[in-house]
């Protein structure tokens, strides 16, 4: 897979240049690239306690990220999924380390805590007054004598972080630390493994399945479950969560570990916080990307009982950007529609006939939707079978609301609904559509003289003619040929206009305008598919 990288070797250095010149100043690095990596505070005096943490790269924000007052002092940074140093953590013990001492907060991985420990038995040597703790809060492998340290590390950077930033001492930040390690509990669930730059991806993760407790070095997880959705798979991490939460009040920190998208996270948070253990769950830290796995399309959840008094160091002012804030989880608050707004509800009315015919021409519509999102990808984004399946759903839902037997309102309805239901312009656009050939019958006008009308105005107000490669190029000569042959001449004349919009090299109207030429040629416009399936199976 391409990635936005130039030379393999110089991955960590490049990202290290790139983080401290877009911070304003707030951050430098020690001499002694490439071998010694350590990003610093630029404003530090050695007057406080001094927190160092840091580990393998690719885990990005973390560690340099999290540099800055009120969290870190100084990030080591290894290369990708390798510890730094022995020489390089020295490095950084002793350019951050006063008269206060220093605090290394190491995740539990052999390699990081060899070559922490030596060097804090070095950086004592020099006369330093060194602490160190380990993270070890990842419970997917409860028989592990040594669990994982992952992104409940975050908790302990915040809580003692804050801690030495209001001048507390060496002893009192290392308890705290302590105490925050020995509560912290997380897990972790992904689609699909890391990609590692330079080295063949592992596709361990098959489609259809997802990996509970995976480590962020990409290590193998306890199992991989059958996946179904977001709320399923969140289901799951916090089924192994509800098994050590305590019932009390937590905080809860969830991470992107690095591949899931912003609107993927939102959805699990959602998920969280309607969770088993949600009763719990008091404050949340995230959703956000802190301890990634390079770009795992996964995420993790970190839990840990709240105190009055952590929850002032986790709400306590940083400088670290990549910090998100500990906010309180609160129900949803919905705000009244404006006056005018609140749509007027049609006086429902049955109709059977009606009520078969709209009911054929949704399940058109539904059984279309893997074909029209297929066309689509070739000129949109590959949704126009599942939006209009969706209204269509919502359509089925709505039959027993609608007024079946006055034609003349059911179409006005039928817009009204599209509008509330459909989103993107195809749903304005029908709405449209319908709401004017509802007006044009309640003067009078014939069923497909109305349509014509309604046909009219959505291309007045959507700019699409006859040839532009849209929805037009089958609806219009349909409901010409309705109007003066029937049904079946007018199924002819939309799978005509349908297939003819594969030989328009240019679209002039909605978003395949904005598509390459030879990238639409052979290829029929989704919207003009779905109107020519629509005659085709009602003239049957």
């Amino acid at each position: 897979m391409a990635q936005f990288i130039n030379n393999k070797d110089a991955i960590v250095t490049e990202a290290i240049d790139g983080v401290i010149k877009a911070s304003g100043g707030r951050l430098a690095r020690i001499d002694g690239y490439p071998h010694i990596r350590v990003v610093v505070r630029n404003d530090w005096d050695k007057s406080k306690v001094a927190l160092v943490s840091g580990g393998g790269s690719g885990h990005e924000p973390a560690h340099a990220g999290f540099v800055g007052a009120g969290m870190l002092t100084a990030a080591v940074c290894g290369d990708v999924f390798a510890s730094p140093s022995v020489d390089a953590v020295l490095a950084g013990i002793l350019s951050v380390t006063g008269p206060a001492g220093c605090l290394l907060i190491v995740k539990n991985y052999t390699g990081d805590r060899l070559n922490f420990g030596l060097a804090a038995e070095r950086a004592r040597a020099f006369g330093l007054k060194v602490n160190i703790v380990i993270v070890d809060d990842d419970i997917a492998l409860p028989d592990l004598p040594q669990p994982r340290g992952v992104a409940g590390t975050l908790f302990v950077h915040k809580i003692a972080g804050a801690m030495a930033e209001s001048g507390a001492s060496l002893e009192d930040v290392t308890a705290a630390a302590e105490r925050v390690i020995a509560g912290t509990k997380s897990i972790g669930m992904s689609l699909d493994t890391c990609t590692v730059p330079g080295s063949p991806k592992e596709n361990r993760i098959e489609a259809g399945k997802a990996e509970l407790g995976l480590g962020i070095h990409g290590e193998a997880g306890v199992q991989q479950i059958d996946y179904h959705n977001a709320e399923q798979a969140m289901a799951a991490v916090t089924a192994k969560l509800a098994a050590v939460v305590e019932n009390k009040p937590h905080v809860v920190l969830l991470n992107n570990l690095g591949g899931t998208s912003v609107l993927e996270m939102a959805i699990l948070a959602n998920d969280l916080a309607n969770s088993s253990i949600a009763k719990n769950l008091k404050f949340i830290v995230g959703p956000a990307a802190m301890m990634t796995s390079l770009d795992m399309r996964g995420f993790s959840v970190s839990v840990y009982p709240l105190s009055a008094e952590d929850h002032a160091w986790l709400s306590a002012p940083c400088a670290p950007a990549a910090w998100p804030g500990c906010h309180p989880i609160k129900p949803v608050s919905v705000v009244e529609l404006p006056d005018g707004l609140t749509p007027i509800q049609p006086i429902p009315s049955e109709h059977r006939q009606t009520a078969a015919f709209l009911t054929q021409c949704c399940h058109v519509l539904i059984d279309a939707e893997s074909d029209l999102n297929a066309l689509d990808a070739k000129s949109g984004d590959g949704d126009t079978g599942s939006t209009l399946a969706g209204a269509a759903r919502a359509l089925m839902g709505a039959l027993d609301r609608l007024p079946l037997a006055d034609h003349t309102q059911l179409l006005r309805a039928i817009g009204q609904e599209l509008s509330q239901t459909m989103g993107g312009s195809s749903g304005v656009l029908l709405a449209i559509f319908f709401t004017a050939a509802g007006d044009a019958a309640s003067s009078g006008r014939s069923m497909v003289s109305a349509l014509k009308e309604g046909l009219e105005r959505m291309q007045q107000i959507g700019g699409a003619q006859l040839g532009d490669r849209t929805m037009v190029d089958a609806l219009k000569p349909a409901l010409d040929a309705l109007e003066a042959k029937g049904m079946g001449a007018a199924a002819d004349a939309a799978r005509k206009g349908a297939v003819h919009t594969s030989t328009i090299v240019k679209a002039k109207a909605g978003r395949a305008s904005y598509i390459n030429a030879q990238q639409l040629e052979g290829h029929i416009d989704p919207g003009a598919e779905a109107v020519a399936r629509l005659f085709e199976d009602l003239s049957k």
